[in-house]
C-alpha cells in the first residue's frame, strides 16, 4: 500500500531535526549550573534568545562577535534579575552558547531521516551558525558570527511557515491590516517583508559561494527547491508592492492634506500618519531588495549553468604524456628543435579562458591510454552492510578504551578516597594494568582533560539531569555519562556525592613506552592530578 503523505518525509524530518538536536545538546551539558541555569526551560529560552540577536545581526548584515553577544546578554539582567551576571560571566555563557551549544565544539552533527521512497535513512546535515573574520576598526581582526539557512529555517518556522509560502502569507496579512486601516501592526508586516527578502538574497549568495567553490557540492535538487519554488512567487510580487506603495502614498497624502487644510488631527491620525511614512519608507526598501532577489536568482542561474558546462568541457579534454609525445621524439630526431615553434604556436591562437576549477587542478589525472581504459573498466564491489557494521565494531571498540581508562581511575580513586596521578603510575606496573590505564595517548589524554574541565562533578545532579534525557551514547564517550555508569558498577557507591578533580602544583608524572592511535611509541609528561571522591 502507498501513502502519499510520506512522499516528502525526509524533508519534514530536517525540519524535526534542527529542534531535535538543538535542544539534546542544550539540556545533556551540566555547565548551565555555573550560571545558576538549572531548568531545561531557562536554558531553552537564553539559547533562543542568543540565536534572535544574532539573526538580527545577520539580517542587518552587520558584525556580530563574542563581546557584542555578552554586551546584549549583560543588557538583558533587568529581565532576569536572579541570574545577577557580571559581563565577565556574559562573555564565558556566550562563547559556551555560541562553540558547545551552536557549533558542537566544530564537530559536524547530523540527523538521519527515512526515506520511503528509497527504502533507507537518508543523512542529514544540521548546521545552525557560521562565522568569518572582520576587521574593527579598520585593523582590528574579529570573529563575526551569523546564522546559517537551519538557522534562518529553525528561527522563522517559530512563527512563520515553508519558505516558499511564506513571502505570501506576509503580504496577505498586510494587505489585509492595510484594509482594516491597521496600520500599526501593517509596519511589522512589512518589516517581516523586508526581511525576508533579504534572506532571500542571503540565500542566493551562500548558494554561488558554494557553487563557485565546487559545483558538485551542490545539487540539482537544492537548485530546484531555491529556484523554482521561490522564483515564481516572487517575480509575480513585485506588481502588487507596487500597489501597495500607490495605496499608501495616497492615504498619506489624504491625512497630510485634512491636517494642513481642514482641521488638526486627533491622536490617532497623527499615529496613522506617522505610521503610513514608516511604511511607505519600508515600501521603497522593499521594491530595491525585491530587484536584488531578482538580480541574485539570475546570477545564480547563469553561474550554475556556466559552472556545470565549464566541467563538462573539462571532462572532454584529451590528455597526453609530454615526455613520450615530445621529449622522446626530440631526442630520436635533434634537428626538429628547428621548427619546434610551429608546434607551441597553437597555445598563443586564443585568448585563454578567465575561469581556472581549483578542484579540477588537484583531481588525479589519468592518461588517455588503452591500458587506462582497461583500469576504469573494472567494477568496484561496495557491500554496505559490512562497512556500516565495520564502523560499528569500530565504535564499540574506541568507548571500550575510554571506559578502561576511566574505570582505572575512578575504581582506584574510590577504594581510597582519593588518589593522584603518580599513584596511578605505581599501582599499573605490570603490562596488564598499564593497558587498562593507558591504552593510547589519545584516549588517556582525553579523559584527563575531560575531567580537569569538569573540576566539580555533583553526581545527584548529573543523575537528575540525566533522567531528562534518553541516553544515545553508549558508542560515544561521554565523561559525565560514563562516570555514573562506573559508579553505578560498584558497590555502595551510592554514598559517592561528589568528584573532585585539580591539579597539584607544579609536579609532573611521567610515563614512558606508551602506544598512541599510530602505533608509535611516545613518552607522557603530565601534570600531577588528584581526584576525590566524596
Amino acid at each position: 500500500m502507498k501513502y502519499d503523505f510520506l512522499a516528502n518525509f525526509p524533508r519534514r524530518m530536517r525540519n524535526v531535526g534542527l529542534y531535535s538536536i538543538l535542544i539534546q545538546n542544550i539540556v545533556q551539558k551540566n555547565t548551565w549550573i555555573k550560571y545558576n541555569v538549572k531548568k531545561s526551560d531557562e536554558q531553552i529560552n537564553i539559547t533562543f534568545t542568543v540565536m534572535l540577536f544574532l539573526m538580527e545581526n545577520s539580517l542587518k548584515e552587520t558584525p556580530c562577535t563574542i563581546d557584542d553577544i555578552a554586551a546584549y546578554l549583560d543588557s538583558l539582567s533587568e529581565y532576569w534579575p536572579d541570574k545577577n551576571w557580571n559581563f565577565d560571566e556574559c562573555r564565558q555563557l556566550s562563547i559556551f552558547i555560541l562553540n558547545t551549544i551552536l557549533s558542537n565544539d566544530g564537530v559536524m552533527r547530523t540527523f538521519d531521516g527515512y526515506d520511503f521512497d528509497e527504502k533507507e535513512y537518508k543523512l542529514i546535515p544540521i548546521r545552525y551558525i557560521t562565522n568569518e573574520i572582520v576587521y574593527m576598526n579598520g585593523d582590528i581582526k574579529r570573529t563575526s558570527y551569523k546564522l546559517t539557512e537551519d538557522g534562518y529555517n529553525l528561527l522563522l518556522s517559530t512563527l512563520e511557515i515553508e519558505n516558499n509560502m511564506r513571502l505570501t502569507i506576509q503580504e496577505l496579512l498586510f494587505q489585509m491590516h492595510l484594509e482594516k486601516q491597521s496600520y500599526d501592526k501593517a509596519v511589522d508586516d512589512v518589516k517581516e517583508i523586508f526581511n525576508e527578502l533579504r534572506i532571500q538574497v542571503q540565500r542566493a549568495r551562500d548558494a554561488m559561494r558554494r557553487i563557485r567553490r565546487n559545483a558538485l557540492d551542490y545539487s540539482v535538487t537544492e537548485y530546484e527547491q531555491l529556484l523554482h519554488e521561490n522564483l515564481d512567487s516572487i517575480a509575480s510580487s513585485r506588481p502588487r508592492f507596487e500597489a501597495f506603495r500607490e495605496m499608501v502614498t495616497n492615504r498619506k497624502e489624504e491625512l497630510e492634506n485634512t491636517h494642513i487644510n481642514i482641521r488638526e488631527l486627533d491622536k490617532t491620525e497623527k499615529e496613522n500618519l506617522h505610521n503610513l511614512g514608516i511604511i511607505n519608507s519600508y515600501l521603497g526598501h522593499v521594491l530595491e531588495e525585491h530587484q536584488n532577489v531578482l538580480n541574485s536568482y539570475f546570477d545564480l542561474k547563469d553561474l550554475y549553468s556556466a559552472e556545470l558546462e565549464n566541467m563538462s568541457k573539462a571532462s572532454m579534454i584529451r590528455r597526453f604524456s609530454f615526455r613520450k609525445e615530445v621529449y622522446d621524439k626530440v631526442l630520436e630526431r635533434p634537428e626538429i628543435l628547428g621548427d619546434f615553434d610551429n608546434f607551441l604556436s597553437p597555445l598563443f591562437c586564443g585568448d585563454p579562458s578567465r575561469i581556472y576549477n581549483l578542484s579540477t587542478a588537484v583531481q588525479l589525472q589519468k592518461p588517455s591510454s588503452k591500458k587506462c581504459d582497461e583500469d576504469e573498466a573494472l567494477e568496484v564491489l561496495f557491500d554496505e552492510k559490512a562497512w556500516e557494521e565495520e564502523q560499528e565494531r569500530i565504535r564499540l571498540e574506541k568507548r571500550k578504551k575510554y571506559y578502561s581508562c576511566m574505570n582505572f581511575v575512578i575504581g582506584n580513586a574510590y577504594r581510597s578516597g582519593k588518589i593522584r596521578l603518580s599513584e596511578l603510575k605505581s599501582i599499573a606496573q605490570n603490562k596488564d594494568a598499564f593497558d587498562e590505564l593507558i591504552p593510547t595517548v589519545d584516549v588517556f589524554k582525553e579523559v584527563m582533560v575531560e575531567l580537569l574541565k569538569a573540576a566539580e562533578l555533583d553526581i545527584d545532579s548529573l543523575r537528575k539531569e540525566k533522567s531528562f534525557y534518553i541516553d544515545d551514547s553508549k558508542d560515544t564517550f561521554e565523561a559525565n555519562i560514563m562516570l555514573l555508569e562506573i559508579l553505578d558498577e560498584l558497590d555502595d557507591a551510592q554514598k559517592v556525592k561528589k568528584v573532585y578533580v585539580y591539579r597539584i602544583g607544579n609536579q609532573q608524572v611521567l610515563f614512558e613506552n606508551v602506544y598512541s592511535n599510530e602505533h608509535l611509541l611516545k613518552t607522557i609528561r603530565c601534570s600531577e592530578v588528584e581526584i576525590v571522591l566524596l
